[in-house]
């Protein structure tokens, strides 16, 4: 019997919530465990990423505005847009109205519908406008406010797969974490996640250090109000829902993080 390795967990976290070229070599429920726990190092990695190019543009003279949207697009690059567009088919199928079997149809559905393109623009637009904000104050609490979302974004997908969350479907992602992760090892990630961004919050003030912490807290809060209606509307978790999880907890933090 084979036995799982850090690096096997690491390889399944990026190779599929990134595009950065890592090879899975297992494709399992132990894989998948220690993919889930890592989910908020391949966030860290994006934010920082998305930071770093923020802050290029901030030192070659554009403004806010224009280094916040640089900003937002670095995650979609990354990681090809699937996050959007989870966000976009789980607001379709929401939106229907439909019972679980046809608005899971909805969602599978190749196009998008009118409620997914509102609910894109409108997360977008607040994603860019929170983060402009963050730049204006100072180029460190912008870059600390990319890569605080997108850690958090990834730590909801962590929450997600714990025990005891079902899928809403026997195959795809979601079938392939759900319930992956011990309740325990995902609130040791967010006691980690949450110290990690009060630390950082700190370097900026006091005020700072709380912020960031609440930043953390009041995502997981908006990402698992999210997750407990779409397990009540489809009867479990998908791909499609991850990603609109790890976008509204995304942009809760850049409100929060922006505010004040």
């Amino acid at each position: 019997m084979s036995t799982t390795s850090p690096l096997d967990g690491l390889r399944f976290a990026f190779g599929t919530l990134t595009v950065i070229p890592v090879r899975v070599t297992r494709w399992d429920r132990e894989a998948a465990r220690g993919g889930m726990l890592c989910a908020p190092l391949a966030g860290l990695a994006v934010g920082t990423a998305a930071a770093g190019l923020g802050l290029v543009l901030l030192l070659l003279g554009a403004g806010a505005p224009l280094a916040a949207v640089a900003t937002v697009a670095v995650p979609a690059v990354l990681t090809r847009g699937l996050h959007l567009d989870g966000l976009a088919d789980t607001a379709d199928g929401l939106g229907s109205g439909k019972p679980a079997e046809d608005a899971l149809r909805i969602m599978k559905q190749s196009d998008i519908g009118p409620f997914g393109v509102i609910t894109l623009v409108l997360v977008l637009l607040a994603q860019a406008a929170a983060l402009a904000q963050a730049y204006d104050a100072s180029p460190g609490a912008g870059a600390c406010a990319a890569v605080v979302s997108a850690t958090v974004a990834r730590l909801a997908l962590t929450l997600a797969a714990r025990a005891g969350v079902p899928a809403a479907r026997p195959e795809g992602l979601g079938a392939a974490v759900a319930g992956v992760v011990p309740v325990r090892g995902a609130a040791v990630a967010v006691v980690a996640v949450t110290g990690a961004a009060a630390a950082v919050g700190a370097l900026f003030g006091p005020y700072d250090t709380i912020r960031a912490a609440l930043a953390v807290v009041l995502s997981l809060a908006a990402a698992e109000a999210l997750l407990r209606h779409c397990t009540r509307r489809f009867g479990g978790i998908t791909g499609d829902v991850f990603g609109a999880l790890a976008e509204t907890a995304a942009t809760t933090a850049l409100v929060v993080v922006s505010l004040g």
